[in-house]
């Protein structure tokens, strides 16, 4: 009996974006992908690290994404670092446009998952990036939370 995966389970997530980034705004789009990219999706072989986001003539492009070949396909290869488009409504990119035109706001991938539908989605965020004092009291709050979580463990 195979095991179906739980809804909106992440194949891959940018774990430094939340750390590297103040996130102002969530939004969830599409992803046009071909051939055996979907197949390799599902076995969980791609990573959002050193991927972004860019608005262009006709829409948004996440670049860098790092999706490996499927290792049974038989149609041939496919560049693991291409350019694919991201769906979004038209009133959505023209909301986005004039804020990512901003100086100091950009677009950042957060995570890559397959909806209920099991259709491949993708998280962006706006976001606005972190100084260094910024990432330093980050760190403080989550060794403190480390600290509150243990010390809490330790007394029951």
């Amino acid at each position: 009996m195979s095991k179906k995966p739980s809804l909106n389970a992440a194949v891959c997530r940018n774990r430094k974006a939340s750390f590297r980034f103040e996130l102002l705004e969530r939004l969830e789009c599409g992803l046009v992908l071909r051939g055996a990219e979907v197949k390799s999706l599902r076995e969980g072989r791609a990573s959002l690290e050193e991927a972004y986001i860019r608005i262009e003539d006709d829409g948004l492009w996440l670049i860098g994404c790092h999706i490996a070949p499927y290792t049974f396909d038989t149609c041939g290869r496919y560049d693991a670092l291409r350019r694919r488009k991201l769906l979004v409504h038209a009133r959505e990119l023209r909301k986005l446009a004039p804020k990512v035109a901003q100086k100091g706001l950009t677009l950042v991938p957060l995570r890559l998952y397959f909806n209920s539908r099991g259709i491949a989605k993708v998280e962006i965020a706006l976001a606005r990036g972190k100084r260094l004092t910024d990432k330093r009291q980050t760190l403080k709050e989550r060794e403190h939370k480390r600290e509150m979580d243990r010390a809490q463990r330790d007394s029951r």
